[in-house]
């Protein structure tokens, strides 16, 4: 079969490339001779009726063709068979055809000239707006395409009748005239149903093969028009002759002496010039994991074994047609570029339309590194400092499978330049060499430009209008004598094609190091010399080496094993037959072996010449150590496994009673079985070791558990409860005891048993972290408002569960409750005290660690414990929480609080709260208990403070003082005796000694941050602490009423709140909600910027006695006063006449958010 000759295509659409003239030439050159065209057949805006009879010969487009804007009337593609449609026109047709006629005239396209192409594989058809076209749209396009349902746009043109002859062919010849008629086969349409493409007849047997594409001429498949994969030398096949087949003898991979590679729908033995064998096909260029290399001159792609040597993209593309100061950085360390270089003028001196700036000449160097371009080197401009291209100095290669004009080398238009430099250039793959119109340019005609060129269209006559030769002849251009006939590149022995003599590194020499120098070396067959090996002794007067290898030298400059020069003996070197190899250096310089008992090498040949003894105790002491630090570490190792499974085992055993319980037989008639989760243990299966604290109730242990029957301890606290009096004995289990085993919740202290006896024994789980109250205190510093409010939560949440199960703790308190983790509180102590004092009669308090300051007045006065009296106690609490474990009335005694209480004192505002937190507590130590608020509100409450912590709760202030030093100015409202301050803070819950302190220096506010002009709403804040300026987060915050019970969003058991797998509450920004549902009215507290009054600092607060002035009294039965340290309000108890009910949330709002024409009574 003959070769078949293949050309590239193009992608440049519908623009063109310089004058009619010169378009039809490029057309020309690259598709005369043509059979098979790899990419697009592009033919546009051709005006003139040129003649395109060298089109005849392609049979096959892999991409589309187009044929838009022309005023020829045929284009002769008789043999075009198949277009496959790779690549598509506006990514749907393979065949376009539009506007081929001119505007004025009669010329155009007449005939399209397809009368064998019948098979387009991938896409549609579009033949409109073709004035003279009269045939074109009437073929039958069904039959070509193989997919039914592509598109096929197509206009009626001028005939309208159609004639046809015989039964499966269809006339596409110009009907309208008398030209011979030309008809295209049908070639599926008409086929049998057994066929499964094509076919040559109407008969099941005359079915094409299933590789067969565009018809054939019989059944077989060397009979094809074409090939649907590939065309293996005639023969359509579905793939190539692999490069490695299988040997069913050998059950192995074998090579394949006739495999070949895939070149688009060819099969090849061998790839084209420009491309690389990839694996089995011929690819333009290698994946990024690989790299070229050349085998057996062919050019292959492996796999890098370390970084690819770096390939780049060239120039040339409309976004970078040039080298120039934009992108010359990314050029740097590239070794092969793929695409073109072109240096244009625009580039060189810079471009001032695009805002481009002159090249820098230094940064030509990146070019150094480059061996090979793909395409093409155009230089049209170079820099005025350089008179070389030496840049280019390890360039190898120019492939030139782009060229321009049939260039792939232009020099143009450098007067600077006087020699080429390019030293190392060996091969010009296709193109010619353009070098021209250079005033001094020397040396270029000595080059034998010949045996550099590899392509078949060579031209060597473009060398002109450069220097003269005589003139550089002499002036002394010449080559260097070293260099031999082929020529060189510029001045020197480095610059020679080749060289006369020998080469060292590319550098022509006279003579190697044969007989002296350093170091020494011999030629290779091209001349190169090459160093003798470091183990070689150089010799005088002959040579001393006659190779590269340790066993081609002449004398050893140590010691000879066999053949080679080594610098010591092989000891213990195995030589994979023998094993372990041992010799020793004799006199005359020679390794010979050891005895063959010796197992340590050997200073002779003898028995006795062996070493070991010596050795071997220092191989023991070598070997002992690791030995015993391994022997350690696993003993270490061991132990922790010891420790973590008695751990695991004492988890699970928890687990397990954790999850299981007890049903104990009702105790009254009608009654049923209660699931009790704790369970009756003996006084011998508790061991206590030491103690951690006493309460009012009892004593708390730290001990272990052992389960009757089990042998894991189980770490415990055990809380012994003893009647001091006597008069209660806990030998029987009462209902009270099982209701508290009973209780099972996330924020409870779960009870793991009761051990009944002379004194009552409670077990439960041990808490690592200890109380509340004393984390509190030890990390004051680091609690953060989030963590402090989902305590909050949780606590009150444990306190509803208790409620439910009509359980009164009675002594809820920060030390009762303890910390299971971080993030997670659990209250203990509850219902100790109905087992002590069933009747609320006998619970006397006579002993100095009563909680009174933490019960409610109900409690104090008239024994009476409820739910609610527990309220005012989680009231206390989170005072305590906010003040960081501060005791509350520090400065009270016990006896005198009852009084204080009365008198309408309470616990002043903890430093971090706004008012909304304060006026929950406030509401928690309402006189009447059934104004305050249950657990269910507060823990509803408490969760959409938790929501935006930071605007509830205001710790780090310090730190924001310290960052902004510069003064604030404070803005505050003229009212008569008293003013308001930004911040939502009560301002009458200071202590009276810390209001006593308010100073110009020692004032905190927060700054506005927008509506200075406009009387915005913000809220100040003023106080000191230790004389120490302190100021808030200014933050534009609003109050709202939310806080009154009657507008506490409704929680539920199964909590509504976005929280994690601790219960956590996250923070987020829900709407505030009342119980209806609806939104809350919303207030700001009022603040003008107006001019600050001059006695400012003389503010009035409302029920605070300020020092030097006496308190005023309200008018009414009920008396107002106070002590240092807490705030004072107007109980009243329930008085008709006092205006300042201490039981009435309405009284605080309308004091906290006094409109500014508001009416004073």
């Amino acid at each position: 079969m003959h070769s078949i000759l293949v050309c590239p295509g193009t992608q440049n659409g519908l623009s063109s490339t310089g004058s009619q003239e010169n378009q039809y030439n490029l057309i020309k050159d690259r598709y005369d001779g043509c059979e098979i065209i790899m990419g697009n057949l592009e033919i546009t805006q051709i005006e003139s009726n040129w003649d395109f009879s060298f089109l005849k010969t392609i049979r096959e487009v892999t991409g589309y063709v187009l044929i838009v804007m022309n005023h020829f009337q045929e284009i002769p593609l008789g043999q075009l068979r198949i277009i496959r449609g790779n690549s598509l026109y506006e990514r749907r047709f393979a065949l376009s055809v539009f506007l081929n006629y001119p505007k004025d005239g009669s010329n155009g396209l007449r005939q399209l000239g397809l009368a064998n192409l019948t098979e387009i594989l991938e896409g549609g058809v579009q033949i409109i707006n073709n004035k003279y076209l009269s045939y074109g749209p009437w073929i039958y396009w069904q039959d070509i395409v193989r997919d039914n349902n592509t598109e096929i746009h197509r206009d009626r043109g001028r005939c309208t009748h159609i004639k046809t002859q015989h039964a499966h062919t269809l006339h596409t010849g110009d009907l309208c005239s008398t030209r011979p008629l030309l008809c295209v086969s049908v070639t599926k349409t008409v086929c049998a149903p057994q066929c499964n493409g094509r076919c040559f007849g109407t008969s099941p047997r005359d079915c094409c093969h299933i590789e067969c594409a565009a018809g054939c001429k019989g059944p077989l498949d060397v009979d094809c028009f074409a090939c649907r994969n590939f065309n293996d030398s005639g023969a359509c096949v579905q793939r190539c002759p692999q490069t490695l087949i299988y040997n069913k003898q050998m059950f192995q991979m074998e090579t394949n002496p006739n495999a070949k590679y895939q070149y688009g729908s060819i099969c090849v033995s061998q790839c084209p010039t420009h491309f690389v064998v990839d694996d089995s096909s011929c690819v333009s260029a290698c994946p990024p994991d690989k790299m070229e290399v050349e085998r057996e001159g062919q050019r292959q792609c492996e796999l890098c074994s370390g970084l690819c040597p770096k390939v780049c993209e060239g120039t040339g593309a409309e976004h970078r047609q040039t080298v120039d100061s934009s992108n010359i950085d990314s050029f740097i360390n590239c070794t092969k570029i793929q695409g073109s270089l072109h240096f244009l003028v625009t580039g060189i001196l810079g471009d001032d339309f695009k805002k481009i700036p002159p090249l820098d000449a230094k940064k030509l160097e990146v070019f150094r590194t480059v061996r090979e371009i793909t395409d093409i080197l155009n230089i049209q401009s170079w820099p005025k400092e350089l008179n070389d291209l030496s840049v280019f100095a390890s360039l190898t290669t120019i492939q030139g499978r782009s060229l321009y004009k049939r260039f792939s080398l232009m020099v143009m238009h450098i007067p600077t330049l006087t020699s080429l430099g390019l030293r190392s250039l060996r091969e010009i793959s296709d193109g010619s060499v353009y070098i021209s119109q250079n005033a001094n340019l020397c040396y270029h005609h000595t080059v034998n430009w010949t045996q550099l060129f590899r392509g078949r269209r060579v031209r060597v006559d473009n060398l002109n209008n450069n220097r003269p030769l005589a003139e550089c002849v002499a002036e002394g251009h010449v080559c260097d004598p070293l260099c031999s006939d082929s020529g060189c590149w510029g001045p020197g022995p480095d610059q020679c094609l080749s060289c006369r003599d020998y080469s060292r590194d590319g550098t022509c020499v006279a003579s190697c190091n044969f007989y002296t120098g350093f170091p020494r070396e011999f030629a290779q067959p091209d001349g190169e010399c090459v160093p003798c090996h470091p183990e070689c002794k150089p010799q005088h007067g002959k040579a001393s080496c006659t190779g590269s290898g340790a066993d081609e030298c002449v004398v050893c400059a140590n010691l000879r094993d066999g053949p080679y020069c080594m610098s010591s003996c092989p000891t213990g070197v195995n030589d994979g037959q023998k094993g372990l190899i041992f010799k020793y250096p004799n006199r005359e310089g020679h390794c010979k072996p050891c005895h063959h008992n010796c197992t340590q090498g050997c200073s002779g040949p003898g028995l006795n010449d062996c070493l070991g003894t010596a050795r071997l105790a220092i191989t023991g002491i070598a070997l002992g150590v690791p030995a015993g630090l391994i022997f350690c570490l696993v003993l270490f190792f061991l132990g922790v496994l010891y420790h973590r499974g008695l751990a695991i085992r004492r988890k699970r055993a928890m687990r397990r009673y954790l999850e299981s319980g007890e049903s104990f037989e009702p105790l009254g008639p009608g009654e049923k079985g209660t699931k009790v989760h704790a369970r009756i243990l003996r006084p011998s299966e508790l061991k206590k070791i030491k103690s951690l604290g006493s309460g009012v109730f009892g004593t708390v242990h730290k001990g272990f558990w052992t389960p009757e029957g089990e042998t894991v301890k189980i770490p415990v606290a055990i809380k012994t409860i003893q009647d001091s009096s006597g008069r209660q004995t806990f030998t029987e289990i009462t209902d009270h005891m099982l209701s508290m085993g009973s209780l099972d919740h996330p924020y409870i202290v779960r009870l793991l048993g009761i051990c009944p006896g002379a004194c009552l024994q409670l077990v439960t789980q041990l808490s690592s972290q200890g109380s509340l109250l004393e984390h509190i205190r030890q990390h004051k510093n680091s609690l953060d408002p989030q963590r402090l409010l989902n305590w909050c939560v949780q606590i009150a949440k444990g306190m509803f569960y208790l409620e439910e199960h009509c359980m009164v703790h009675r002594n809820l308190a920060a030390r009762n409750i303890l910390l299971k983790n971080d993030y997670q509180v659990q209250i203990s102590d509850y219902g100790v005290a109905d087992l002590l004092y069933p009747d609320d009669k006998k619970y006397v308090y006579t002993d100095t660690k009563t909680p009174i300051k933490w019960m409610a007045l109900e409690s104090i006065l008239f024994r009476r414990y409820t739910h609610q009296s527990d309220v005012w106690s989680y009231g206390v609490t989170v005072w305590e929480m906010m003040s960081f474990g501060a005791e509350p009335y520090a400065s009270v005694q016990p006896q005198e609080v009852p009084s204080l209480l009365e008198k309408g004192e309470r616990l002043s505002q903890p430093h971090i709260c706004t008012i909304d937190v304060y006026m929950v507590m406030v509401k928690c130590w309402m006189i009447d208990e059934n104004i305050r608020p249950t657990f269910k509100e507060l823990a509803s409450d408490f969760t959409r403070m938790a929501r935006d912590p930071p605007r509830y709760l205001v710790i780090k202030v310090r730190q924001w003082w310290r960052k902004c030093p510069d003064p604030l100015l404070f803005h505050v409202f003229d009212f008569p005796s008293q003013l308001w301050f930004q911040r939502s803070r009560l301002s009458s819950v200071q202590t009276l000694p810390e209001r006593s302190e308010v100073r110009g220096s020692g004032r905190e506010a927060e700054l506005h941050e927008e509506g200075l002009q406009t009387g915005s709403l913000h809220r100040t804040r003023f106080g000191s602490e230790r004389g120490i300026p302190r100021i808030s987060i200014g933050r534009h915050r609003k109050l709202s009423t939310a806080s009154s019970p009657s507008s506490y969003k409704v929680w539920t058991a199964q909590g509504e709140e976005e929280v994690d797998h601790y219960g956590y509450v996250l923070p987020g920004s829900p709407d505030v909600l009342t119980a209806g549902g609806g939104k809350v009215e919303e207030y700001e507290e009022m603040t003008k910027f107006g001019v600050v009054p001059s006695g400012w600092e003389q503010a009035d607060y409302q029920n605070l006695p300020v020092k030097g002035r006496a308190v005023s009294e309200e008018v009414g039965s009920g008396r107002c006063a106070g002590i240092g340290g807490y705030i004072k309000v107007c109980a009243g108890m329930g008085e008709p006449g006092s205006n300042t009910s201490f039981d009435n949330p309405d009284y605080w709002h309308s004091r906290l958010f006094l409109k500014p024409d508001a009416v004073r009574t």
